[in-house]
């Protein structure tokens, strides 16, 4: 019986001193309180009670980052959130420099995000985001390489804007489209009127085609049903009425 409880004690001593590590991971071995190793994915064996085995992930992560209140150059209160993308890019400093270092990195991101997104005005805070992203991107990897952490991207999401200065802007882009179409008509005006006095001037240069014009208005008028009469008049006496009018004015 007792040879039993000792066989069952070592085989449970055994078993618990093997360890998987998956393909994305790697293992980071202290033995007695000392690094002392990685261990590579597949099946590892560590020696309990003396050794112990922390997994860290080697994928590439996404945290959020919080919103943040922040006051741009010119003064003004917006919120800010981004999200941050890293891979741990060396084991043994992720777990050694720091307690969490997920955590860390968040903490960091959240400050960085707010000296950045200070220093700049409202205006330049809404059209460049990608500089800025790239600014907050460099500071934290800096930071975080101390860690073992590579940062690959940090993309700003929303941008909130108090309700105030939302109504100011949305106030502001409807006078634009409302300048805008009024060039837009005032420039369509002044081509009709242009192409009305060039018509007109060609009319005016060429003989017998202001009958023409008079011969085809009178035939689209005589196709329409109408309770009105329409009277011609030849225009050579119309010409005549006119040097009599002229003569009689000296």
């Amino acid at each position: 019986m007792l040879f039993f409880i000792i066989l069952s004690i070592i085989v449970i001593f055994i078993l618990s001193g093997i360890k998987v590590i998956n393909q994305y991971q790697r293992g980071v071995v202290l033995t007695l309180g000392k690094f002392t190793g990685v261990r590579e994915p597949g099946l590892r064996i560590v020696v309990p009670i003396f050794q112990q085995l922390i997994r860290v992930d080697i994928r590439s992560t996404p945290i959020d980052v919080p919103k943040q209140e922040i006051i741009t150059k010119d003064n003004v209160t917006a919120g800010v959130d981004a999200i941050v993308y890293f891979r741990v890019i060396d084991s043994p400093k992720a777990v050694l420099e720091t307690t969490n270092y997920v955590y860390a990195t968040s903490q960091f991101a959240q400050a960085a995000l707010r000296d950045v997104t200070g220093n700049f005005e409202l205006d330049d805070l809404l059209s460049k985001r990608e500089e800025i992203s790239q600014q907050i991107k460099e500071i934290v990897d800096k930071q975080t390489d101390q860690w073992g952490i590579d940062v690959e991207a940090v993309k700003i999401q929303n941008i909130e804007l108090p309700s105030d200065m939302k109504r100011a802007m949305a106030k502001q882009a409807e006078a634009e489209r409302e300048r805008r179409s009024n060039i837009i008509n005032a420039e369509g005006e002044r081509a009709a009127a242009e192409t009305l006095a060039e018509a007109a001037r060609i009319i005016a240069s060429t003989p017998g085609a202001i009958n023409l014009r008079t011969l085809n208005t009178v035939e689209r008028i005589s196709t329409e049903p109408s309770q009105k009469t329409t009277i011609l008049f030849p225009v050579e006496l119309l010409e005549a009425v006119k040097t009599i009018g002229d003569n009689m004015k000296r």
